[in-house]
C-alpha cells in the first residue's frame, strides 16, 4: 500500500466511523420516538411494521457500521500517542452494540414477528426488547461521543 494511503486511511475510517455513528444514533433516537411506539400498537403482528431493518438500517448500521467498527478498532489497536485510548473505547463501546445487535435484537424482533405465543407474553418480551435497546442507543451515544473526542485529539 502507498506510504500516502497508510497515513490517511486511519482518519479517512475515523471520520467515516463519526459520521455513520452520528447517523445511527439520530435514526436511532426516531425509532424509538417514532417507529416503535408503532410496533408496540398491536403485537405480534404491528412488529416489525414498518420494517425499517430492510428499509434503512441495513443500509446505515447492519453492514457499513459494522465494517467501520471493525476497521477502526484495527486502526484504534495500532494507534500511537492521545487518540489510542479514546478511539479504542469508541470502538469497543460501538462493538459490543454490534454484538447486541446481531446477538439479540435482530434475531428477537424476528423471532416475535413470527410469534404464535399469546399476545400477553410476545408484549412482555417485545417490552423488554424496548428496555434493553434505550443501553443499545446509550452506547452508540457514547461510542459517537468518544470517537468525536478521538478527532479532537492529534495523530501520532
Amino acid at each position: 500500500m502507498d506510504a500516502y494511503l497508510q497515513q490517511i486511511l486511519p482518519e479517512i475510517l475515523l471520520w467515516l466511523f463519526v459520521v455513520n455513528l452520528g447517523i445511527a444514533l439520530g435514526a436511532g433516537l426516531y425509532e424509538m420516538r417514532v417507529v416503535v411506539p408503532l410496533w408496540a400498537s398491536n403485537p405480534p403482528v404491528s412488529i416489525g411494521h414498518p420494517d425499517s431493518g430492510l428499509r434503512f438500517w441495513v443500509f446505515v448500521s447492519t453492514g457499513p457500521l459494522t465494517i467501520l467498527c471493525l476497521a477502526n478498532l484495527f486502526y484504534a489497536w495500532q494507534a500511537l500517542g492521545p487518540r489510542h485510548n479514546w478511539w479504542l473505547v469508541a470502538a469497543i463501546l460501538e462493538l459490543v452494540s454490534r454484538l447486541m445487535t446481531f446477538g439479540y435484537f435482530i434475531p428477537t424482533v424476528i423471532r416475535l414477528q413470527r410469534s404464535q405465543a399469546p399476545a400477553a407474553e410476545v408484549r412482555a418480551k417485545f417490552s423488554q426488547w424496548i428496555t434493553l435497546n434505550y443501553v443499545r442507543v446509550i452506547l452508540t451515544l457514547a461510542a459517537w461521543l468518544a470517537a468525536l473526542k478521538t478527532l479532537t485529539l492529534p495523530a501520532a
